[in-house]
């Protein structure tokens, strides 16, 4: 069976951003695990998804790191097993304290340094809109106008609209953790028959531009999974469309990929929207803003590195004391 992996948390410059509820659609039932103890949780999720090894699942990374998933999703048993923290809708709560006494953990530190990590993107992001608003200013909006256009004709033509109510599937396919900044984006396309890889610089449209293709894919029916970006969560990294065997994503640091089956494609918004010798006319400004931009963002990551760490000799210190078989036999209970 073919798994699905994406995350629907992450840390950005507006904190820690949730996007479960439109993944949780026409799930009809919805188990939360509650416990302080993320690792422990994880620990049942991933019994339960090898339990469910011969269904397709859909595994919810989690923002903590490597170490931890947010949840399982069953779509075909139209089931799903979430960590509590993450979850705000009606659920069948299990609480595992009843098998499993909690830590006496004091996370205020690990907490404390998170919200550093936040204070940091936020610096970042406001540094990047000064470099955005170097390319906004040479950038031609009527061709940017144009060129949307034909691309969504050109991506829709003699498809018939589908007569149905279509859903969007809110996401991320990747964020900043304690093990750096990861996405999975080989994995969502490695299956995907048309690939765009969209190449340009801060300002030059590449969110609106998939915005306005997602919006377009809606309208003719189709479901869209729009993947938001991990570092500015208003914006779009990625719209895939299964239903058109279609994707296109923001290909540029720190998730440059470049294209390596035949049919996939590089869009150049740079070379496209702006005005040629932008890079090299503001080539001091732009050097300097996107040094200052950088340094927010490594160290921003720094405190989540450090925060991660902390919470790891946590959850180990805890989990020594917890032997398998007796999670095993709570993932049992769950089951019956």
């Amino acid at each position: 069976m073919s798994n699905r992996h994406y995350y629907v948390t992450g840390n950005t410059a507006e904190g820690l951003v949730n996007h479960l509820d439109t993944n949780l659609h026409n799930i009809r039932q919805i188990v939360a695990l509650q416990h302080s103890s993320a690792k422990l949780k994880t620990s049942v999720l991933k019994k339960l998804a090898k339990h469910y090894q011969n269904n397709n699942l859909e595994i919810l990374e989690s923002a903590l790191g490597s170490d931890y998933l947010d949840g399982i999703i069953i779509r075909d048993q139209s089931l799903a097993y979430i960590d509590e923290k993450i979850t705000t809708t009606q659920t069948d709560t299990i609480n595992l304290a009843a098998s499993f006494s909690p830590p006496k953990h004091d996370l205020s530190e690990v907490n404390g340094l998170i919200q550093k990590a936040y204070d940091s993107f936020a610096e970042g992001l406001k540094i990047h809109d000064d470099l955005e608003d170097i390319y906004i200013k040479q950038m031609d909006f009527k061709h940017a106008d144009a060129f949307t256009e034909q691309f969504i004709h050109d991506l829709l033509k003699n498809i018939p609209a589908r007569d149905r109510i279509p859903h969007t599937y809110t996401r991320l396919f990747g964020t900043n953790t304690a093990d750096g900044v990861v996405n999975v984006v080989p994995h969502l396309i490695k299956d995907i028959t048309n690939v765009y890889y969209v190449k340009g610089r801060a300002g030059t449209g590449k969110s609106v531009f998939m915005k306005k293709i997602a919006a377009a894919c809606e309208d003719h029916g189709f479901d869209v999974e729009l993947y938001y970006c991990s570092f500015d969560p208003n914006s779009i990294d990625m719209v895939l469309v299964r239903g058109l065997d279609f994707c296109i994503f923001d290909s540029t640091d720190p998730h440059e990929f470049f294209p390596e089956k035949e049919k996939d494609v590089i869009i150049d918004l740079y070379g496209e929207l702006v005005a040629p010798g932008t890079d090299e006319k503001f080539a001091t400004e732009i050097n300097d803003v996107h040094t200052r931009y950088k340094a927010c963002m490594k160290k921003g990551v720094r405190y989540l590195k450090e925060a991660g760490e902390m919470r790891q000799q946590l959850e180990d210190d805890y989990m020594r004391n917890i032997a398998s078989h007796d999670i095993n036999t709570c993932f049992q209970s769950i089951l019956r």
